[in-house]
């Protein structure tokens, strides 16, 4: 059961006042009374006995009036609680420097009983009423803290799955992102020997290499300037010249290709896996965009991603295999093996090349 609303500190160092207004109090339920005779013990009080009103007479032993509201102000447990101030008489230049210090009302004792009480309720109601507001406040406080953690947990979630660019666009309102490239370069990559590798392997093994494998790769891809769209199963897709065109977009995916078959071959070695990693990189117009309302999904589409992906697919492992147009783009910075025309689905005999390395 709730106690009494009303929870009043009386500091007076005359036990007859105290007395006077036990007695006072006693026929309001609502009022719950502590008396104190010193400075002191009623500061410590304060703390335990939480009021809702402090009376405090003027003139105590070894403190002022005015001092003893302040530390009233000071104390944590106080520092709003109304602090009513009692005194022999009616002094308008103290009372004036007491609500100046923080005092909330002033009365000439003995009060009327009928009065004390009434702004013991109303002093006590607006307390209640700041708590509360406070409370609110606060309540109000966290759940906008909270809204803005779940705001940037959301943005670096949408920036972890889609271009920055293209994350902002999102954010701006923008509903539908679609656009044309005409310039840029694909790559694919896939783990060969993966399917005969994770039939035997335990689960949490297979998916520790991949994080690994991909984590790898994605660092290479921000140190690039790459952009990598996605993953799926074993197999990584990555895009230079998208969604910001570059006209070194051919020179970067090499780079990245080049690094990926390091790091692959240095991961390989260390964990005496036995898997290749094959690539295959094509230059060439895409379309781009964002699929998806629920799960969003940044996209390419087009010959040149077919033509990439049946590149990585015609691979070998080990080895970087690339088109004449990303050939002929990367000119004499890199070195190439010619592999001669091959046959690839939809285009017939293709002249490809493996990428070696830099010149």
């Amino acid at each position: 059961m709730e106690g009494p609303r009303h929870r009043v500190l009386l500091v007076d160092d005359q036990a007859l006042i105290g007395k006077v207004i036990e007695r006072f109090l006693a026929s309001a339920s609502d009022i719950v009374l502590e008396f104190r005779r010193d400075a002191v013990s009623a500061l410590e009080a304060a703390a335990s006995f939480r009021p809702t009103v402090i009376l405090q007479d003027l003139v105590m032993p070894g403190v002022e009036g005015l001092d003893m509201v302040r530390k009233f102000r000071e104390l944590p447990a106080t520092a709003n609680v109304p602090v009513v101030v009692l005194s022999s008489r009616e002094e308008p230049e103290v009372k004036a420097r007491l609500f100046a210090g923080g005092a909330a009302d002033y009365l000439v004792k003995p009060p009327e009983q009928v009065e004390l009480i009434a702004r013991i309720q109303v002093h006590s109601e607006a307390y209640h009423r700041l708590m509360e507001r406070n409370e609110a406040f606060a309540a109000l406080e966290k759940s906008l803290a909270d809204l803005q953690q779940e705001r940037e947990k959301s943005e670096r979630l949408l920036r972890a799955i889609l271009p920055v660019s293209i994350a902002d666009r999102l954010k701006e309102g923008v509903s539908t992102i679609a656009e044309a490239f005409s310039e840029v370069s694909v790559l694919f990559a896939d783990l060969a020997g993966f399917t005969v590798f994770s039939r035997d392997a335990d689960p949490r093994t297979i998916v520790e290499l991949l994080d690994e494998v991909f984590s790898a790769f994605d660092h290479l891809a921000v140190e690039l300037g790459v952009e990598k769209i996605k993953t799926i199963g074993d197999a990584y897709m990555a895009v230079a010249g998208v969604p910001e065109f570059r006209p070194d977009h051919a020179d970067a995916i090499a780079r990245m290709a080049i690094g990926m078959e390091e790091a692959f071959a240095k991961l390989a070695r260390e964990r005496d896996i036995p898997l290749g990693l094959r690539i295959g990189i094509h230059s060439g117009p895409v379309v781009a965009g964002v699929i998806g309302h629920q799960k969003f999904s940044y996209d390419l589409w087009g010959d040149t991603v077919n033509v990439a992906s049946r590149l990585e697919s015609h691979g070998v492992p080990g080895r970087i295999h690339i088109s004449s147009s990303t050939r002929g783009l990367l000119g004499d910075h890199f070195q190439f093996e010619d592999r001669g025309e091959i046959e690839l689905k939809g285009k017939g005999l293709t002249r490809t090349y493996f990428l070696v390395g830099p010149a």
